[in-house]
């Protein structure tokens, strides 16, 4: 059973707390390639000092941004990795399934139907509010884009979930010994970590159900197959087709995307929608094609 495969006598809770520790000092040591190229900048370039995150996501070129934004997430992983070996004596692959080896197929599938969604409902906006958007397409820009993201964005996503889905949900498991409270923590942190995104200030808290309902979705997911593949999927189409697809001067990521959205940001049918609508469906797709059983146990029940 996946939760079970973090749950060692040697595996105490104080463990994880390091590790976390460790993982938030990888993330500054891999923030230091763009806090040199400020440095550089406002140096040698004359440039002034940014002193927000918004100000931050204007100083360089976006795909530059982008790219020194991402890189830090190689870092992450990297700590996450060796965490995982020397602090708990586990493989990856313990804390990514309980299958033999990885399934990619579960991945794949994952990928495809949320991309497919992803593209179809951004195409729905834009046909039905056409006004909303502008067509932001440069075709060299666009394919420098194209190979960062595909490069790095992956990276970043399942760097995040290799950490809530993975690390810290077996973690929380073993100090409470049960499975809702892993579910409940890990969703409510995985949402929380977003309080700092841009979205927030310009839409409001209200924005943040949806990020901790994504929590939940990928948690359930997670649990019920046994395995990280269904979330891995499911995060790296999220932002990786999100970015290509549509930037926004609010957005967390500022990208040379196909469109541009130019309207006014509120917490619409686009918070509110997804949480409550389509991931009850996407969650009724992967239940019936993987065959998904006894969920109270599943999701609830004790270790």
């Amino acid at each position: 059973m996946f939760i079970e495969q973090g749950i060692k006598s040697e595996n105490k809770f104080w463990k994880y707390i390091v590790g976390s520790l460790l993982i938030i000092f990888a993330s500054f040591v891999g923030q230091v390639p763009l806090l040199l190229g400020v440095l550089y900048e406002t140096s040698f370039n004359g440039k002034a000092y940014p002193t927000s995150n918004e100000a931050v996501m204007r100083f360089f070129d976006s795909n530059l941004t982008l790219f020194l934004i991402l890189i830090s997430f190689v870092f992450i992983m990297l700590g996450i990795v060796l965490i995982i070996r020397y602090l708990h004596g586990q493989t990856m692959l313990s804390i990514t399934t309980s299958r033999d080896k990885i399934d990619w197929k579960r991945v794949g599938f994952s990928f495809f139907i949320w991309s497919v969604f992803t593209i179809v409902s951004t195409l729905l906006f834009y046909f039905s509010n056409p006004s909303d958007f502008v067509v932001n397409f440069k075709p060299i820009p666009f394919a420098i884009l194209v190979v960062i993201s595909v490069l790095l964005i992956p990276i970043q996503t399942s760097s995040e979930e290799y950490i809530f889905r993975g690390y810290l949900m077996q973690g929380f498991a073993n100090l409470a010994k049960n499975k809702w409270f892993p579910l409940l923590m890990t969703s409510v942190i995985f949402g929380g970590m977003h309080i700092f995104n841009p979205e927030v200030s310009k839409i409001g808290y209200i924005v943040l159900v949806y990020y901790i309902g994504t929590g939940f979705l990928l948690g359930i997911i997670t649990l019920m197959d046994e395995g990280m593949e269904l979330a891995l999927g499911f995060h790296a189409a999220n932002n990786l087709v999100g970015a290509l697809l549509v930037t926004s001067d609010w957005s967390a990521f500022q990208t040379n995307s196909i469109f541009k959205d130019i309207s006014d940001p509120s917490a619409g049918l686009d918070v509110i929608v997804p949480v409550v609508l389509i991931y009850p469906i996407l969650l009724f797709i992967f239940s019936k094609k993987y065959n998904w059983t006894n969920w109270k146990e599943k999701l609830t029940g004790t270790i």
